[in-house]
């Protein structure tokens, strides 16, 4: 089995063959577009340590925060086939576990003696295995993608399946069995869920929360988002850096919630049209505001604070580069400030301080970069 694909591009074990759970497992294909920064790898190395002691693991956590590429990047680690399942309000129990399919009729006709005809009938009722089922007796990896969309009647069949090993079969003596199997030794569970607030998500017992380790998962990392949608459209590192801090400077505020996906699908569209991050640029106009709701009229400001942001950045590392803090100076009055974040207009505007670098001992002081320029 390859290590997982970043694109989501799955698979399946027969494609030829009519699908069935059996071969309904899917096969991670490895893919350069993969972003695997400190930041996924320290989540990803949590989800293998609780994964590698038995604990099914739960990633929750808002919408376009990546938990399903990151339980499929979870997956491909362990090298074992997956067994992809989305929740649905319509699932029962018989969805993941299985039920029966019919009956086979079966004939035997004695004619041995010739004047006598013998016959004999038989059913045999059929059962077919479903998603969860399958998994739990090959020891495949089950990823149940947002499992509180479900009903939680229909997940009860988890709770043996996590605690004591065991799937029960309600009401069927599965080919003469006892109606339940022993779950296989390397059966691994990861689950993902979005919160209970949003809209067709159930809440979850408590019996089954009790029974997975949750990660929460939020938002990545500054960094992290900029590699993302570099991999994912080609744009350049200035241009991705502008997209990516103007998303997260409105992101939370008056209702907007936009993802990394609509960093995505800005970045995109730019490179489609060979546009520019620009407020004077139409094309990244109208992206902003149908990808993202940000008008017109304030895209300017917006994006003239952002590059602000990024010169006093660029101006203040600069200056500690040419006058770094002396380290026998251990004085936090004289040392380089950090920037400050003040409160304008409600938003946080990042300036710079009036701060100058310390002075070395023994060393004549030639003033700040900006005092000799004047």
């Amino acid at each position: 089995m390859n290590t997982f694909r970043h694109d989501t591009s799955l698979k399946t074990a027969n494609d030829t063959a009519e699908p069935t759970a059996e071969n309904e497992h899917v096969v991670l294909e490895a893919s350069e577009q993969f972003v695997n920064t400190p930041y996924v790898q320290e989540l990803t190395e949590r989800a293998l340590t609780y994964l590698a002691v038995g604990c099914a693991v739960h990633l929750a956590g808002p919408a376009g925060t990546g938990k399903t590429t990151l339980a499929l990047h979870v997956a491909a680690q362990l090298q074992r086939p997956v067994m992809l399942l989305h929740g649905d309000h319509e699932f029962t129990s018989s969805d993941l576990v299985g039920r029966g399919s019919g009956y086979r009729k079966s004939r035997v006709v004695d004619n041995f003696v010739h004047s006598v005809l013998k016959t004999e009938e038989q059913m045999t009722p059929l059962w077919m295995n479903h998603r969860l089922t399958t998994a739990c007796e090959q020891g495949y990896v089950l990823i149940y993608d947002e499992f509180n969309r479900s009903q939680a009647e229909a997940n009860n069949a988890l709770l043996s399946v996590l605690a004591e090993r065991i799937l029960n079969l309600p009401n069927q003596q599965r080919r003469g069995g006892n109606g339940f199997i022993e779950v296989h030794p390397q059966f691994r569970a990861i689950f993902t869920s979005n919160p209970e607030e949003y809209v067709g998500a159930h809440k979850t017992p408590d019996a089954l929360m009790d029974r997975m380790v949750t990660i929460d998962v939020n938002h990545p990392d500054r960094q992290t988002e900029i590699q993302i949608i570099r991999a994912k459209s080609g744009i350049g590192p200035s241009d991705a850096e502008v997209i990516v801090d103007l998303i997260r400077h409105i992101r939370g505020k008056k209702g907007h919630r936009p993802t990394i996906r609509a960093a995505i699908a800005i970045a995109k569209v730019l490179v489609h049209r060979g546009a520019q991050v620009s407020a004077e640029d139409p094309v990244f106009q109208w992206v902003c505001r149908d990808i993202a709701g940000i008008d017109a009229t304030t895209l300017p400001t917006l994006v003239e604070e952002i590059y602000a942001s990024e010169r006093v950045e660029e101006t203040e590392a600069t200056a500690f580069l040419e006058f770094p803090p002396s380290p026998e100076d251990n004085d936090s009055a004289t040392a380089v400030q950090p920037r400050q974040t003040l409160e304008t207009h409600g938003e946080n505007i990042r300036k710079p301080t009036k701060s100058y670098p310390t002075q070395r001992r023994g060393e004549k002081y030639h003033g700040h970069p900006a005092q000799r320029a004047e």
